[in-house]
């Protein structure tokens, strides 16, 4: 699809959100989510993380950076099976862990 054409019909549908009726959002919301991936779903729906990034984190976020450029990185689906995890346990629930 034409990414401008895209953005167009973007801005419709949330100018179309802005007009309706609260009890009419609940239905839109509920729609919206299930046209989502799993992974969108649960973006959707996580809170935003509004805690200010501290040096510790910005220290810990450069020394990642780092190692990633002289390491590899473990792909998802190999870290769920050393877990004892099906891909579908880990994407949808975390694999019930009390973590």
């Amino acid at each position: 699809m034409n990414p401008k054409l895209t953005q167009q019909r973007k801005q419709q549908a949330h100018g179309m959100i802005e007009r309706l009726a609260p009890e009419k959002l609940s239905a839109v919301v509920g729609l919206l989510e299930v046209m989502l991936d799993p992974f969108d779903r649960a973006l959707a729906i996580a809170s935003i993380d509004d805690e200010p990034v501290t040096e510790e984190d910005r220290r810990d976020i450069q020394a990642s950076r780092e190692w990633f450029k002289h390491n590899p990185g473990t792909p998802f689906e190999q870290a769920a099976a050393e877990l004892g995890l099906s891909m579908e346990a880990a994407l949808i629930d975390g694999g019930g862990a009390d973590l």
